[in-house]
């Protein structure tokens, strides 16, 4: 990757942009004096969860934009990720919820066993909360849902972010692997844990958090057998889980503690291996939901996050460039809020965004900065409490996890309170006739 140049050049407000944005806009007007160079009015970087749900909230409110992605088509690898309610209160905000719902199965509750297959506790969670809604959603299906909601060519595939820099106009100038250009009057950064553009604008990488995680998803073709409620397995330093997804498909991953993130691992044999030695005396059903799974769907992935210090870390927005979901705040999956949290980023700046061009009541640069302070007293929080949450049922102590097995969990635990922050109100979009 090339360096990135950080401009010292004062920022400047953007003008108003039209009302109407175009709906299909890729490959639009050119820069007549370099024919290289193609002008936006909104890119989008990464065509991952939180891109995709972005520009799908912003056509919703009549916002037009380009999505950039450096893959040749959607990446819709990996496994699944689960919604709790407030990630299907922004799926149904953007119009996508009822056709997902067909698909993935609604979730009961939560059993919580032993590595020895002792029962410790169990919730249900309309008992706790009858507005609770639990879902695991396949991420293929997820994106390419996601997908079908833009214009045909509104993603630009093929389209590698090569440089960052910003313009004498104060527009961003996106340079591409291919030596194309894109001059954007705004950027949306939607480009992962490991965001070039968070990186031109100060972030350190994130940071590893001393575990790693197996994960897959098994498929049964003639149906799976399992109750839909989520299965978890605590052991010393290790853990895992599954989770009904669909009559055919359960996911589950393996969670463990290493010293290092340790080199990546492509080859599908080892990645089994590994897994089923870790679990190779727990519970037979959780071997058996292995083995059921296609090597194509094993990943193994260390766990890192981004402590969103104030006065410490940099501010998400920087003049007309803005970070949305992991691009800003990676967080750990212990609460299963991080793709919940990347949706609720992208219809919150949608509707300052909305406010901001089709109403004019702020700057884009301000709407970017109240997109922050509405987003960062609820973001920084969850990372710290996932972070701790992780590292507590990582203890490999002896004595720890027996206290966690035989006092805490069935005695002291309440699953009411642990998903308090599942609750989460935005202002509705005012939806677009088009």
């Amino acid at each position: 990757m090339a360096s990135f140049v950080m401009p010292q050049k004062a920022l400047l407000t953007l003008p108003t942009l039209p009302t109407k944005l175009r709906l299909q806009p890729i490959c639009a007007s050119k820069v007549n004096a370099r024919p290289d160079v193609r002008k936006e009015d909104i890119v989008i970087v990464g065509a991952g969860i939180a891109g995709l749900t972005t520009a799908v909230a912003l056509q919703r409110v009549g916002i037009g934009s380009v999505v950039l992605e450096q893959a040749d088509s959607l990446r819709t690898g990996g496994t699944s990720l689960t919604f709790f309610k407030n990630g299907w209160k922004v799926l149904d905000a953007i119009g996508v919820g009822s056709e997902l719902r067909t698909q993935f199965l609604e979730l009961q509750g939560i059993l919580v066993k032993s590595e020895y297959g002792r029962k410790l506790c169990s919730f249900k969670f309309k008992d706790e909360d009858e507005s609770q809604e639990v879902r695991a959603v396949e991420r293929r299906v997820l994106l390419e849902t996601l997908a079908k909601q833009l214009p045909p060519d509104a993603i630009s595939f093929c389209s590698k972010l090569k440089n960052i820099e910003r313009s004498e106009n104060d527009e961003i100038m996106l340079k591409l692997e291919d030596e194309s250009q894109i001059l954007a009057k705004i950027v949306i950064a939607c480009d992962g844990i490991r965001s070039p553009v968070a990186k031109w604008m100060g972030f350190r990488d994130p940071k590893y958090v001393g575990h790693c995680a197996f994960r897959g998803l098994g498929f049964y073709p003639n149906g799976q057998p399992f109750e839909p409620k989520v299965t978890y397995v605590y052991g010393r330093g290790v853990r895992a889980a599954y989770v009904p997804v669909s009559p055919t498909k359960v996911y589950w991953f393996v969670c463990f503690n290493s010293p290092s993130p340790g080199p990546k691992i492509t080859d599908a044999s080892i990645l089994r291996e590994e897994t089923e030695k870790l679990v190779m005396d727990w519970p037979r059903e959780l071997l058996n939901i292995i083995k059921s799974t296609a090597d194509n769907t094993i990943i193994r992935t260390p766990l890192v996050d981004r402590w969103l210090w104030p006065g410490i870390n940099p501010p998400a927005s920087r003049g007309n460039v803005v970070l949305v979901g992991d691009a800003w705040h990676p967080m750990t999956p212990n609460l299963g809020q991080g793709a919940c949290c990347a949706l609720e980023d992208a219809v919150v700046l949608a509707k300052k965004l909305e406010q901001a061009m089709k109403f004019g009541t702020s700057s884009v640069e301000d709407a970017f900065r109240s997109y922050e302070s509405e987003r960062w007293p609820r973001i920084f929080p969850l990372t710290v409490r996932a972070n701790l949450v992780g590292a507590l049922l990582q203890l490999e102590n002896p004595v720890v996890c027996s206290l966690r097995n035989n006092v805490i969990l069935p005695k002291f635990v309440r699953l009411g309170p642990m998903l308090e922050h599942t609750n989460f109100d935005f202002e509705p979009l005012h939806l677009d006739s088009v």
